[in-house]
């Protein structure tokens, strides 16, 4: 029983976060700055009377700026106004286009074969309208020879330039060198 309520209370303490504007009888100021629902000033009034204005419209008091003094609520129909928001944040995220990065690692002693193999890759994910990092990591001594990987980097760049742009040149990191590129429409 005990633990049951101790989760209850948690999970209280944390939906009310996800909900930033208090309604009603949430309201704990003495007195409040009302504006009705089409905008219209009603002043200055305490808690308890702007709560019996908002009833007799039957509709909510909302607190919408809470760091003014003194606070200001607005009477409105808070059902509605949610979800006339969160269908604004359904549209918002249907339409936003989400990039990722997709990685292709390469050596500095890469075969012709294995850089057709990782070219192809990096176009289907340029298509796909991705990003690519293509990375080589060097190996014991190879780092002392960085112009050779520079020079494989510059090769797969050329070839890749019909699908994508260079974003970010060749960059030695560590042991790893790096270059970004992003599909050509992006552009």
């Amino acid at each position: 029983m005990r633990y049951s309520f101790f989760i209850q209370a948690s999970c209280f303490r944390r939906c009310i976060g996800i909900n930033d504007l208090m309604i009603n009888e949430e309201i704990r100021d003495r007195e409040v700055r009302v504006v009705d629902q089409n905008g219209e000033q009603l002043g200055v009034m305490p808690i308890r009377q702007a709560l019996e204005k908002a009833e007799e419209m039957q509709l909510d008091l909302v607190k919408i700026a809470p760091q003014a003094r003194p606070p200001v609520c607005k009477i409105m129909d808070y059902g509605k106004y949610r979800f006339e928001q969160s269908k604004k944040e359904r549209e918002f995220r249907k339409n936003q286009k989400v990039i990722t990065v997709k990685e292709v690692r390469l050596s500095a002693t890469i075969e012709d074969h294995d850089i057709d193999v990782k070219l192809k890759n990096a176009i289907k994910f340029l298509k796909d309208g991705n990003k690519v990092k293509a990375t080589i990591r060097f190996r014991g001594r190879q780092i002392t020879h960085s112009e050779i990987g520079r020079q494989v980097m510059t090769e797969f760049a050329e070839r890749i330039k019909e699908y994508g742009t260079v974003d970010k040149a060749p960059i030695i990191e560590g042991r790893n060198m790096s270059m970004f590129i992003s599909p050509k429409d992006a552009n």
